[in-house]
């Protein structure tokens, strides 16, 4: 791969971070969400509002560019691991400080990040497997200076024993391949809005995902109703048919009353609408 003059890598960072966090705006104002924030309102959230979203989604560009360039062109070993995640401490501190100490979007920074720094390391240019794969390979790497404080998804993943962020990054991010990816682009050969069409990503991601904010909110009874309810909504047709619309009525009903927030499944779709945009690569416009 040749190597890129030192103002078009700046470029292509920049590039990356504007959309990362453009994909973080566009997951929030998705609507209707269920129990998630959305244009509608808070969701199952009291702490939570569009508002706060999109200013927690800002805060967080400069690490996606630091995460950039600082990835450009490295191979994955531990110096960029403990790098990527010396960076992303900071920009979860940024984001504390943009919302008040609110935890708007710890897990995107996981996730967005590692995908970000996957597509500067491989220069820019690359599909969602080998992105994915790259991300993947700096997951599985050790980080000595990472908290040893057990987050509510990490207590989570313990106390039922299931998959949580780490797993699914260190795998590759199956959601976004098998499951989000597709079904968005199945959406949209079949007619339906971009709208509609995100809307069944993110049901395609609830099916399976063992969703950490979930199971932390409403136990296995809150997870079981997302991802039954979502399954419903994509056997009705999907949310662009009538009876997909009254199926995600219901589950949006039934993930209030258990106080649920998909919020994993929302980081993998803000996620999977940045690896959808990079199929466009920044060097080739």
């Amino acid at each position: 791969m040749k190597l890129l003059p030192q103002i078009q890598v700046e470029g292509g960072a920049e590039w990356l971070a504007r959309t990362a966090t453009q994909c973080l705006i566009d997951e929030a104002r998705l609507s209707p969400k269920p129990g998630l924030v959305d244009s509608r309102g808070n969701g199952a959230h009291h702490d939570l509002t569009l508002a706060l979203m999109e200013r927690s989604a800002h805060s967080l560009t400069p690490t996606f560019q630091a995460l950039a360039l600082q990835s450009w062109l490295r191979p994955a070993d531990i110096a960029l691991r403990q790098t990527v995640g010396r960076l992303g401490r900071v920009g979860e501190q940024a984001m504390m400080a943009a919302t008040g100490g609110v935890n708007t979007h710890r897990g995107a920074i996981w996730a967005l990040g590692l995908l970000v720094s996957a597509v500067a390391m491989l220069g820019g240019e690359a599909n969602a497997p080998v992105i994915a794969a790259t991300a993947a390979t700096l997951a599985k790497l050790p980080d000595d200076a990472a908290p040893k404080v057990f987050s509510k998804g990490l207590r989570a993943t313990h106390r039922y024993r299931v998959p949580g962020a780490r797993e699914e990054a260190q795998q590759g991010f199956p959601h976004i391949l098998q499951h989000a990816l597709p079904q968005l682009r199945l959406s949209r050969r079949n007619g339906g809005s971009e709208s509609h069409a995100r809307i069944d990503a993110l049901m395609a991601i609830m099916t399976s995902l063992t969703d950490t904010c979930v199971l932390s909110r409403a136990g296995m009874e809150g997870l079981e109703t997302m991802q039954r309810g979502a399954r419903a909504v994509l056997s009705a047709g999907g949310s662009a048919t009538l009876e997909g619309q009254l199926a995600l009525g219901i589950l949006d009903r039934q993930m209030l009353t258990l106080n649920a927030s998909p919020g994993g499944a929302a980081d993998l779709l803000a996620a999977t609408l940045f690896l959808d945009r990079i199929g466009t690569p920044y060097f080739k416009h």
